[in-house]
């Protein structure tokens, strides 16, 4: 499967992926506001790579590739997908900081993806959770289409210790702008 836009291609990961995937989890601006867990070794990284599972319904893992350059530049994901109700959860994050906070790069992945779950997935909401200090982010999604719906109180833990509330942001079929 591939999905293509004027800057970036998302594509199905590749076991030589896991070298930049795991730099990507030891630089601490792309761990800043994510839930990352306990560190992973390179090895740990690869062997995951090697075993991933099929992209599937239920969870449907890509690469965002900066077209111009060919690289891997991030990761996205529709998550817990449920025919039966029409939703999924979405994860994304630009981990090469040459293409994070401006150009459009992010942008143009969310809404790929997105048209992604509405169309082929026949998704009738896709919903995210976003950390509230995370305003880039947020400016992101609203840009795309999702509105925000709740908050979750001091239910984020920063990597230095903090806590972050969190804001449940969700998009209905029709609501993705292009």
């Amino acid at each position: 499967m591939l999905l293509e836009g004027e800057l970036v291609r998302l594509r199905a990961l590749e076991p030589e992926d896991a070298e930049k995937i795991h730099a990507w989890g030891t630089d601490p601006e792309v761990g800043r506001w994510m839930e990352s867990g306990h560190p992973r070794s390179l090895a740990q990284v690869r062997k995951r790579a090697e075993e991933r599972p099929v992209n599937e319904y239920k969870l449907v893992v890509l690469g965002i590739e900066a077209k111009a350059a060919g690289a891997l530049i991030g990761i996205i994901d529709l998550r817990d997908a449920e025919p039966e109700v029409g939703e999924a959860t979405l994860d994304v994050y630009i981990g090469d900081g040459e293409y994070r906070n401006g150009g459009g790069y992010g942008t143009e992945a969310v809404r790929l993806m997105c048209r992604y779950g509405f169309t082929s997935m026949r998704l009738h909401q896709i919903t995210l959770w976003v950390v509230a200090e995370n305003e880039v982010a947020r400016h992101v999604y609203r840009k795309v289409g999702f509105v925000e719906e709740g908050r979750h109180r001091e239910s984020f833990v920063g990597l230095d210790g903090e806590r972050h509330d969190m804001i449940l942001m969700s998009m209905l079929k029709g609501e993705l702008t292009w």
